[in-house]
């Protein structure tokens, strides 16, 4: 063994506010730095980028090179220069498509011992064209052959990659993305705060949202979805907290549906488990997803969730006992469960209380971390000190 921790690299594209990567710096600010040398790069240009940049004790590289647009030329370029930085690094441990496929191309070229790749969503789905689902499918198998772990934060998504031939099923680890429940516990007074912040009637019932306005996501079907269910409940008011590129379409749909005032964009927030607190139903209507994290805050916010069946989703929302789901797509039914628990309070609570109860420590963050360290270990037993017996990372 070599006394000296092993040289871990987190690569991910970019830095935006999600899931995956508020996952990736989770675990970049909590390993243990006595068995790992930690690094993060990442595209520049992330919301994120601040908060990588203050980690203590981590080497942080924002790459203006490293970017979510496909080009042969550009990418091949930027294989290359992640090579030559890969040198001496013991583990690379990609995240998100595009750098799950260069990262690993490049880390083939570069020797380094050991790759893991979390698969927070295919790279395919059903949305696409058939060329383009087909390449890649072909891309991640290739990508695969030289990944010693994929872990996949849904029992879905080992399937989907297995039944595709993507890597050996031995490679194969469901480590979901999860959270600390206790972080979304509502605080004493935030609901009454945050409803008078958002000069709401008392007798509003309050229907929200939280992700990026892109595609995956689907915000367009949320408004859909809001005006079905405004027009036969006035009481009914919807916010979604987030930006993208889908902005000024999910703009135009509020107004050519009437619905100013009644569906409001927030923006970004800092203030998730406050807005949380605020809510009486969660809608997501996303057309693919991994493990929806938001869903789960919102499950341990204690807010019952209405979303579409993709992904992840099914594992924890069970149909008529821990929440409501629907066909993705289908923003009549969507609506049509909005009414349903703004009518019955009392249903919705029932929902929410059984979904937090399944929030068990296969959603916790740091069984997550504990449990992907210990996948480290395994893959660089040549590489990483014996330091089993010492301290463990810190929460």
């Amino acid at each position: 063994m070599r006394d000296r921790p092993a040289r871990v690299v987190h690569l991910i594209t970019r830095l935006d506010l999600g899931g995956a990567q508020q996952n990736t710096l989770y675990c970049v600010r909590h390993h243990d730095r006595a068995r790992f040398e930690v690094s993060l790069w990442a595209g520049s240009g992330g919301r994120l980028d601040p908060e990588a940049a203050a980690l203590a004790d981590t080497d942080v590289r924002l790459l203006p090179w490293l970017v979510h647009p496909i080009s042969a030329w550009r990418d091949a370029l930027a294989v290359g220069r992640l090579a030559s930085m890969l040198s001496g690094v013991d583990l690379l441990h990609t995240h998100s498509s595009k750098a799950g496929i260069l990262g690993r191309a490049a880390a083939r070229l570069a020797g380094v011992p050991a790759v893991v790749h979390t698969v927070h969503g295919w790279s395919f789905n059903d949305t696409q064209r058939r060329a383009v689902r087909s390449t890649y499918v072909a891309l991640e198998r290739w990508a695969a052959r030289s990944t010693g772990r994929l872990v996949c934060v849904s029992e879905v998504d080992r399937a989907a990659g297995i039944s595709l031939g993507i890597g050996d099923a031995s490679a194969y680890r469901v480590l979901r993305s999860g959270i600390d429940a206790a972080m979304y516990a509502p605080a004493a007074g935030a609901r009454e705060r945050m409803r008078r912040a958002l000069d709401l009637a008392s007798d509003t019932v309050l229907v929200g949202s939280i992700g990026n306005l892109k595609a995956q996501k689907a915000p367009l079907d949320f408004v859909e979805a809001a005006r079905r269910a405004w027009e036969k409940d006035r009481r009914l008011r919807f916010v979604y907290a987030g930006d993208g590129e889908l902005r000024g379409e999910v703009e135009d749909a509020i107004a050519r549906g009437g619905l100013g005032g009644v569906v409001r964009l927030l923006g970004w927030r800092d203030d998730v488990p406050d807005l949380l607190a605020a809510l009486d139903v969660f809608l997501l209507t996303s057309h693919f997803e991994g493990l929806p994290r938001a869903a789960l805050q919102a499950i341990a916010a204690g807010v019952p969730v209405v979303a579409t069946d993709t992904g992840g989703i099914a594992e924890i929302v069970v149909p008529g006992e821990s929440g409501v789901l629907v066909r993705v797509g289908d923003t009549a039914a969507a609506a049509a469960a909005v009414l349903r628990l703004a009518a019955d309070p009392e249903l919705g609570r029932g929902l929410a209380s059984a979904a937090r109860a399944r929030l068990d420590a296969g959603f916790d963050i740091r069984g997550m971390l504990r449990d992907l360290e210990a996948e480290y270990e395994a893959l660089l037993p040549a590489t990483v000190p014996s330091h089993l017996g010492g301290r463990t990372a810190s929460h």
